[in-house]
């Protein structure tokens, strides 16, 4: 199940990108970049690294909220999700990413 990467330019001029699983859903965000060839490096480390179990990071944040972070092998985040209400939502979150990101287009919005 391939999803798609959407990247695109927020209003502070930082290149983003946010992965949507095949029903559209977002998965997970990535942090700004300044340029967008650091944001397409970002993709392919998100594509090379969600496959591996040992780059997930499952935690309680805030407000009784669960989240993951993928992690480059630098230990780098390299994308965020959004709040879950349970760790279980949480690393269902991880297989939506081990799923979708691999063979996932890139649009450019």
């Amino acid at each position: 199940m391939a999803g798609k990467f959407e990247l695109y330019q927020d209003k502070a001029g930082e290149y983003r990108f946010r992965l949507n699983a095949s029903n559209g859903e977002i998965i997970g965000t990535s942090e700004g970049y300044k340029a967008k060839s650091g944001a397409a490096n970002g993709i392919e480390s998100v594509k090379k690294n969600a496959p591996l179990d040992e780059r997930y990071e499952v935690f309680e944040g805030k407000s009784d909220k669960w989240y993951f972070n993928l992690k480059s092998a630098n230990h780098q985040v390299v994308l965020s999700s959004q709040g879950y209400t349970s760790k279980n939502g949480a690393e269902s979150g991880t297989n939506a990413v081990k799923r979708a990101a691999p063979d996932a287009a890139v649009i450019e919005e």
